[in-house]
């Protein structure tokens, strides 16, 4: 065989191999993009599966018009036991959470001076009387002699001077007395309201000051929450409204009635305090804190819960299912609110009666295709 032609055969033999593994590298590679397609067909064919509690239906909701509040609960009525006079403090036996009645009397200052000053208060008192008794005798003996001419009118009005000087000496000995006696009686400290008592400052056998706080009564069965509003929500706010409120770490809700608005705004911050009056037996304490929301108006209109509207993108929008896919459908919102307790907002932008996905299922891509047994779900 000549040597061309061994060549021809082998490059023959060699085109005949590559096009063979060609061949099989092309059919490999086929099907492996037909067996993703399959796939891929198969996932977008399985889609997300929601449940009915995971939609929410676009319909017309009466909505209560709410604004959000708190602030601390105080007690209606709260009074603080002072010392009027200065002195050593003795028998204070109350302590934090006993109960006491108006008039009750709590404890005392030591009365020994006291009590000396009225006794020698009470002696000048006496004193000065009989100096008037003195005056009113020279006086009375005077006139009878100027009647019978023994003195003139000049010795007359004398005593009379006398004995107006002896009156008001005595009427000052016995302001004094009454001072003294009146700072006797300030030496008892006695309840001035009923209720508990809240913070105990001082133990028995101290010396205490004038006006040196003692103890505080806190009376808890008239509570109220002061609420510092904004300008805007203050405008919104009458009295009479009612409120719901929770305390931090609890939920039971606590009903509330606004009775009172402040008529001026606080210097700086421009809130303005409100005050609402807590409901007869709520286990409330005085100085705690509350937060709630106060309804101010309702209407009725379009709406979803606030956690169906989605906003990770520049204009909120909301997740509609229709004909069984995933659609992302710009919202406006409008007036928020609540109902049955949930937080609402009217929304305008997509039609009556649209099947929503809750903001719970989180977000999904569009076009995803979704089951679900809810009625309407493959409505246009």
């Amino acid at each position: 065989m000549k040597p061309w032609m061994k060549w021809a055969a082998a490059g023959l033999v060699v085109a005949l191999l590559a096009a063979g593994t060609a061949r099989t590298l092309s059919a490999r590679k086929a099907r492996q993009t037909a067996l993703q397609a399959q796939q891929i067909a198969q996932k977008t064919e399985v889609g997300i599966e929601l449940a009915a509690n995971d939609l929410v239906q676009l319909k017309p909701v009466r909505l209560l018009q709410t604004i959000s509040l708190s602030g601390p609960i105080t007690a209606l009525h709260t009074a603080w036991v002072k010392a009027r006079v200065a002195g050593e403090l003795r028998g204070l036996s109350v302590r934090e959470g006993d109960s006491v009645q108006a008039g009750q009397v709590l404890a005392h200052i030591d009365p020994t001076e006291s009590d000396a000053r009225v006794r020698q208060a009470r002696q000048q008192a006496a004193a000065a009387k009989a100096q008037v008794d003195m005056a009113q005798r020279s006086f009375d003996n005077n006139r009878a002699l100027v009647s019978q001419g023994f003195i003139s009118n000049t010795a007359l009005e004398s005593s009379q001077a006398s004995l107006a000087a002896a009156q008001a000496n005595f009427a000052a000995a016995q302001s004094g007395a009454d001072l003294a006696t009146k700072t006797l009686d300030d030496t008892v400290l006695r309840a001035p309201i009923a209720g508990q008592i809240s913070q105990r400052l001082v133990q028995p056998g101290e010396r205490v000051a004038v006006e040196a706080r003692l103890v505080e009564i806190v009376d808890n069965r008239q509570l109220e929450l002061q609420a510092s509003l904004s300008a805007a929500d203050s405008l919104q706010v009458k009295v009479g409204q009612t409120a719901q409120l929770t305390l931090d770490g609890t939920a039971q809700p606590i009903s509330a009635k606004v009775v009172r608005i402040n008529p001026s705004a606080t210097a700086g911050s421009r809130a303005v305090l409100v005050y609402l009056s807590l409901a007869p037996g709520a286990n409330v304490r005085h100085g705690l804190f509350a937060q709630g929301s106060l309804q101010v108006g309702e209407l009725t209109t379009l709406a979803l819960p606030l956690s169906a509207v989605r906003t990770d993108k520049p204009q909120p929008y909301v997740q509609v299912v229709n004909h069984n896919q995933v659609q992302h459908v710009n919202v406006s919102l409008g007036t928020r609110g609540e109902s049955g307790g949930t937080p609402m907002v009217a929304v305008t932008g997509v039609p009556e009666g649209s099947l929503v996905i809750d903001g719970n299922v989180g977000s999904l891509r569009a076009g995803t295709l979704v089951k679900t047994t809810a009625p309407g779900a493959g409505a246009p």
